[in-house]
């Protein structure tokens, strides 16, 4: 099945990368000289994102505004259209993906947290007496702490390992939300994961993508959370799955944005359904709302963009909302188990 964005042609315009929003940013921008900058940021910084922009253009002399639509990654900063006069783009919280071409100069300030104490760290896990041969996965902030944490666990008996992803993936260690490869990669050698950051966005993801128990520490709070209910991830969408079985008329979802369009795969999708006797529609968004889809003739949709589309916000829709690995089990292409994330490459 194909997938991938579209292949351009032409130098692509470069992409920097900073660990923190600091001293070697503002040089770097005012070496650039750009005339109008766009700054986005992630939710939990939207409080600060005014007085960050207020910065900028103290620090740089150059316009600065604020992309206000809510950022979900590297894979949908500003467009074109969003902001046409911008000639620069700083993106916060996230690391480039390197597969995706980004559509103007852009500074990505990874927001390093150097916070927590890997000897206490591996301390508490030694005590939760979690399985030996531990996997370690972090988010893009936590990734500095991956080695001390491994030697502190190791230390303490444990025997660590860390993987390489594929193109999507900058670092090893590191979790995106559509792809966990690195962790797939070393899924055989270990028999448990242990996720290094804040929330349980990427614990769930790693533990559909896996099928390992996955636990997640809290480095800031030093807090170990309880392992993730795989079984009763997998269990809602199996069901999920059943309920589309009877589908006639489906709507295969794309995104604009740059990082998540897999216009081949929606193609290639459409093709299996037209095989399988059914009708297909493609339908191309860039911010989906569940009202966008109300009142269509459509039974079920299968999503192409970010699989946490359907799997964190299916409940949303009014209408089965599918990843194409459940399109296809829905079409009896592929069984229900082993469960098979949408790994978007």
């Amino acid at each position: 099945m194909a997938d991938g964005t579209t292949e351009r042609t032409g130098e692509p315009p470069p992409s920097y990368v900073f660990p923190t929003f600091g001293p070697e940013l503002f040089e770097a921008l005012r070496q650039a000289h750009p005339e109008r900058i766009v700054l986005q940021v992630p939710a939990g910084l939207v409080r600060n994102a005014h007085d960050l922009a207020a910065q900028l253009r103290e620090e740089t002399g150059a316009r600065v505004t604020v992309a206000a639509r809510a950022c979900f990654g590297a894979c949908d900063f500003p467009s074109r259209d969003e902001a046409p006069k911008s000639d620069v783009a700083v993106v916060l919280g996230h690391s480039p993906i390197p597969n995706v071409r980004v559509v103007r100069a852009t500074y990505f300030v990874e927001m390093r947290e150097a916070s927590g104490d890997p000897e206490a760290l591996a301390a508490t896990i030694g005590r939760a007496a979690l399985p030996a041969r531990l996997g370690l996965v972090a988010s893009v902030q936590h990734l500095d702490l991956v080695g001390p944490l491994t030697a502190a666990l190791e230390r303490g008996g444990h025997s660590v390992r860390v993987g390489r992803g594929d193109r999507r993936l900058a670092y090893p260690a590191q979790a995106l939300g559509c792809n966990y490869t690195g962790a797939e990669a070393i899924a055989g050698e270990v028999d448990a994961f242990l996720f290094v950051g804040t929330g349980q966005f990427h614990p769930i993801g790693l533990a559909l993508a896996v099928d390992r128990p996955v636990w997640s520490i809290d480095p800031l709070q030093g807090e170990l959370a309880p392992p993730i209910d795989r079984a009763t991830l997998v269990g809602r969408r199996q069901l999920a799955v059943a309920a589309a079985r009877d589908a006639r008329r489906w709507g295969i979802l794309v995104s604009s944005f740059a990082g998540q369009n897999r216009m081949p795969t929606a193609l290639a999708l459409q093709e299996r359904a037209v095989a399988r006797g059914r009708d297909a529609e493609i339908l191309v968004f860039d911010r989906l709302d569940p009202k966008d889809l109300e009142g269509r003739a459509l039974d079920a949709y299968v999503n192409t963009a970010c699989p946490r589309i359907a799997l964190d916000d299916g409940g949303l829709f009014a209408r089965p909302m599918l990843t194409p690995p459940e399109f296809l089990m829905a079409l009896g292409e592929l069984p229900l188990a082993p469960y098979r994330f949408d790994t978007y490459h």
